[in-house]
């Protein structure tokens, strides 16, 4: 993965440095909190409910044994000794002191980390397909181009004032595990005519107060020409974005408002007047940063006759491989998803020492790598088929073998009300009650693949609007009450959910999850996913199964 430079190491120690000089400056009252807010939100710091939370940034979710071993002694040290992954491959820490702010910066600078533009109007964290480099069906290893994407959009001085945050996701698969269409610029891979790399470009998507799947604005754009086009993107967004009412400001609402056609049109326009030389990427550069997307695999046989006996022998090691291990582009390698799911906990929490641990199985067993992806668990994209049994005994001693991707315990969920000082509804709870609700994992398996997405607000930091099942926390007169939507995805067929009803009390979300459940078991067809019964059945079904008894 990539490594810093020089430069990288001098600018991130800098930023750390200036940041300690302004935190003294407020602790001595020489700048009010108002004076002090853009300054700390531009360094991932925010002031929550009970304490100030820093968003940790983790470009394209790709993590060294040695940046996770300090994200979680950092938790121990200056948190509770957990942190928190999020659905932009975030970590946050959730109980930090402002006074230790700038050594907790300063220590991730040692490793090559910081949390600049984690929040603020600028460009956020980038993020890419987990499995990039890993697996067979991508064309080329999109977090190459999403470190470009990073190296020039961090401090860009033309878009350090925005007239909202702005997010990027990129893939190089035909399988969208990025969540692209959700995203102000979603980039997908494609193959030209001529065999050439490019991307298909899609702006305007996000989600939210006023949800909208992005549009393709450009159907094949040149690899060499990804920077450039994203300056002329950027430049008719800070152009024409409402910054008069922050409900508006988004990209999402100004291609809306104007025609995917029409912004194009103004891209396209921009962009020919751009000076491509001076904005693309060099060659020497990209080749550069593509040598630290380079790993050496060993070559070994397709099949592990290690592996296949303790299969054989071990029933819990046998349903763990069925769900959490995938295909690698390499004979005799793995992929291998970490859940943060054990039903009962807060989803996308772990402990300093499970990070510890997860560390220790990178290095040793994934060429010390580990990668967060959006649905909030981690994986080990290079773990030879030999090694399985060994990594799946120390995850599960950990509490870290859950055999449960895509399954209905494996729920993406926001902080909510627990934390946020913009929730309007609890959403941990929420997800803890259905997890532990269809915890036997016999009966999972015979549900299959049903995401369940939960937001405490209308932010949607947890995706509701594309969850098979979305869960949004409201507030009614002072109690805590739950819209449902159906039929929503965040993959390669987005869509947004359908509303079932009326919002429902906190003590009846988990009892109509269930109803839908068995609606869906009753009605499915053979090979049928819950999103396949439901895209073929409609909502009626299931909306006569939850409120029957209302009616």
């Amino acid at each position: 993965m990539y490594r810093y430079d020089t430069i990288d190491k001098a600018f991130v120690a800098d930023r750390a440095a200036e940041f300690r000089e302004q935190v003294n400056r407020r602790l001595a009252g020489e700048i009010t909190e108002d004076q002090f807010k853009p300054i700390r939100l531009l360094n991932g710091l925010y002031l929550q409910l009970h304490a100030y939370m820093l968003r940790i940034a983790i470009p394209y979710g790709t993590l060294t044994s040695r940046k996770l071993r300090k994200l979680g002694w950092i938790a121990k040290t200056y948190d509770q000794g957990y942190g928190h992954f999020t659905t932009r491959t975030n970590l946050q820490l959730h109980w930090i002191k402002l006074a230790d702010a700038p050594d907790i910066l300063e220590h991730l600078a040692q490793v090559e980390m910081h949390s600049m533009q984690t929040s603020g109007n600028t460009v956020r964290n980038v993020t890419a397909d987990p499995y990039a480099g890993a697996t067979a069906d991508e064309l080329d290893d999109p977090r190459v181009w999403a470190e470009a994407i990073r190296q020039w959009s961090t401090l860009h001085p033309e878009f350090a004032f925005l007239p909202r945050k702005f997010k990027i996701a990129v893939t190089a698969a035909a399988k969208d595990r990025a969540a692209t269409r959700v995203y102000d610029i979603g980039l997908a891979m494609r193959r030209g005519r001529n065999g050439e790399l490019g991307f298909e470009v899609m702006v305007g998507g996000g989600l939210g107060r006023t949800p909208y799947l992005g549009s393709t604005i450009r159907q094949f754009l040149p690899t060499r020409h990804l920077l450039s086009y994203l300056e002329a993107i950027l430049r008719v967004y800070n152009r024409h974005g409402r910054r008069d009412n922050i409900w508006k400001a988004r990209i999402k609402v100004l291609v809306a408002s104007l025609g995917a056609e029409e912004f194009a049109r103004q891209v396209e326009a921009e962009w020919a007047k751009a000076e491509h030389e001076r904005t693309d990427l060099p060659d020497l550069e990209l080749a550069r940063i593509r040598a630290e997307f380079t790993p050496r695999f060993d070559v070994l046989p397709a099949r592990s006759e290690i592996l296949e006996t303790a299969k054989a022998a071990d029933r819990l090691f046998a349903r763990f491989l069925r769900h959490n291990v995938h295909p690698h582009k390499a004979p005799g390698y793995a992929i291998v998803d970490v859940s943060l799911k054990t039903p009962g906990q807060t989803p996308g929490d772990i402990s300093s020492e499970q990070m510890e641990v997860v560390a220790d199985l990178a290095e040793r067993y994934s060429l010390d790598e580990v990668r967060v992806n959006y649905q909030q668990n981690l994986l080990l994209p290079h773990v030879k088929l030999d090694d399985l049994p060994a990594v799946h005994a120390a995850l599960a001693a950990a509490g870290l073998a859950t055999p449960n991707m895509d399954l209905i315990s494996d729920i993406i969920a926001c902080p909510g009300l627990d934390y946020c000082a913009l929730a309007n509804a609890r959403a941990i709870p929420i997800a803890q009650h259905i997890a532990e609700r269809f915890a036997d994992p016999e009966r999972a398996e015979l549900i299959g693949e049903l995401k369940i997405k939960i937001s405490g607000c209308i932010n949607a930091c947890g995706h509701h609007h594309v969850g098979h099942i979305g869960i949004l926390g409201v507030d009614k007169k002072g109690e805590e009450f739950y819209q449902l939507t159906l039929g929503g995805s965040g993959e390669e067929d987005a869509a947004l959910g359908q509303m079932l009803g009326p919002a429902l009390p906190a003590d009846k979300v988990t009892d109509a999850v269930e109803q839908m459940v068995e609606v869906y078991l009753r009605e499915r067809k053979t090979g049928e996913r819950f999103l396949d019964t439901f895209r073929r059945t409609g909502v009626a079904p299931f909306k006569e199964a939850v409120y029957a008894d209302a009616n």
